[in-house]
This record gives C-alpha cells, structure tokens and sequence, in this order.
C-alpha cells in the first residue's frame, strides 16, 4: 500500500464544528486510516499546540505523528505523549523578522484601530494575531501592514481568515517564510515523502496556499462557497472537492477527506472498503 503523508486542518475540516452534519461512521473509519502502518497523520492547524491536545482529548481524535501549529509557525514530533518542538524550523524562519520582538510589531501596528490583539494563549514565538470586523476591506488593510513593515525591514506573511462560530475576522502575522504549505514542505523534506506522497485536506482562507500548490489536496464538503468559488479553476489533478459520494457518507469533514484519499490513491480506497 502506498506510504501516504496525510496533513489536514483541525477546525471544520476533521473537527465538525460547523453547521453542516458529520456522517457518523467517518470519524471511525477516519481513525482506522490513521493507524495504517503505511500512514503518517500530521495536524496543520492555526490553533497553539496546548488547543490542539485538547481536540485530541474532547474530539477523540487519533494521535499524530507530527503537528503543525500556529498556522505554520511551529512545528511538533509527536511521540506518544511527547510533544517535541522542531528548533530548525524556528531557524529557518526567524530571520524574516529581522530580530523584531512581539512588542516591536504590535507598537508598528498600533495606530490601526481595526485591529483588536488576541488573548496572550494565541499568540506564539513566531505567529502575531489580532481580531478585526468581519466586514473588513482586507485589501486596503492588508497592504497597509505589508508596508509597514517593510519600511523597517520586517517581512511578514498575513493570513487573513474567518471564525464561521464567532463571526470575526482573523489575522495571523507570520514571518515570511512561515505558512502552512511551507512547513509541510519542509516536513515532507525531512521525512522524505514527495508530492505524490502527500495528500492535504482544508476548508477556509488560511489553507489556500495548500489548497492552491502542487500538493495533492481536498477541500471538504462543508467549506463555504465562497472558498469553493475561489477554488474552481484550479487543476482538477492537484485539488479535489469532495461532494459526497464515497461508502455512502456526506463528504463534510473526515468523510471528505476520506473521499479525497481514495480519490488520489485507489489503493487506499480499496482498503478503506474493506474497513467500511
């Protein structure tokens, strides 16, 4: 059976934590995948590393072998109960922000009043995150912080998402470097798996790098439309959406990205059946 690196978001993606119904085999059989032999499970989450241990425990989810953090900006080794954070990865990130500390970028960003700062927990070494109006010109806003932060040398990657439950708008500051598609690479790098390899699951604005590169990749049922639309001229060979018709499950959340796996790799289709 092919050696698969399996990478998928947390929230609204494995976690059914929208609107939309779960099928109530999927998780199971979800769970089933993850403990093939040939498998190798990896969270990529904008949640800190503490939330996602508490998803493990209130969702039931298997344990990974590896966590993306942070919205990319940290990298975990699971072993067992260990949590082993990568220092390469902060290496190789760190020097986009030209030795700024936290208090340095907030105080650039002081005189934008769209900008509400997060709780302490969500922030993290590499990873600035405020609150803004659901409503906001992301645009205008975004080039804004771009180009202050470039006039001190600071080079930064903004992600901009929505929270569905709290109808708030979200933005993550990373260094340059630091996304979700630039840690898996490095985590495929690291644990030799190539493209073909490599199947990555999401559902909103914080996965479109992901969603949009040369990996493999699944947008789950329940994503909202508007994240569908933004998706639909991409390669057909590269992003599958999921619509529901695999072992007879709905395709929202793990029944998506079941049907995602069996849609790139047959192989774990026929075993997945056979697990049904």
């Amino acid at each position: 059976m092919t050696r698969l690196l399996l990478c998928t978001d947390l929230d609204r993606t494995l976690i059914p934590n929208g609107s939309q119904p779960e099928s109530p085999q999927a998780r199971a059989l979800f769970a089933k995948l993850a403990d093939n032999p040939g498998v190798t499970l990896a969270y990529v989450s904008g949640r800190h590393q503490a939330l996602i241990q508490q998803a493990i425990r209130d969702v039931d989810l298997p344990t990974p072998a590896f966590a993306i953090a942070d919205v990319g900006a940290s990298i975990y080794q699971v072993t067992g109960t260990v949590w082993q954070r990568w220092p390469a990865w902060d290496a190789h990130i760190a020097p986009a922000w030209a030795g700024a500390s936290h208090n340095d970028l907030r105080g650039l960003l002081s005189g934008i009043t769209a900008l509400t700062l997060q709780e302490p927990e969500k922030q993290a070494i590499h990873k600035l995150s405020y609150y803004a109006p659901i409503d906001t010109q992301t645009t205008g806003l975004l080039a804004q912080i771009e180009a202050l932060f470039k006039r001190s040398g600071i080079q930064v990657h903004l992600i901009w998402s929505i929270d569905e439950a709290t109808q708030q708008g979200l933005l993550d500051i990373l260094p340059a470097s630091a996304n979700k598609l630039h840690a898996i690479e490095f985590l495929m790098a690291a644990q030799g798996f190539a493209c073909d390899q490599t199947v990555f699951a999401g559902d909103s604005g914080n996965d479109l790098d992901v969603l949009t590169s040369d990996i493999p990749s699944v947008l789950v049922a329940n994503a909202d439309a508007d994240i569908k639309a933004r998706m639909a001229n991409v390669s057909p060979a590269r992003l599958y959406l999921a619509k529901g018709d695999f072992l007879g499950m709905n395709g929202n959340y793990s029944a998506g990205i079941l049907e995602g796996v069996a849609h790139f790799h047959p192989d774990m289709a026929v075993w997945l059946r056979q697990q049904h």
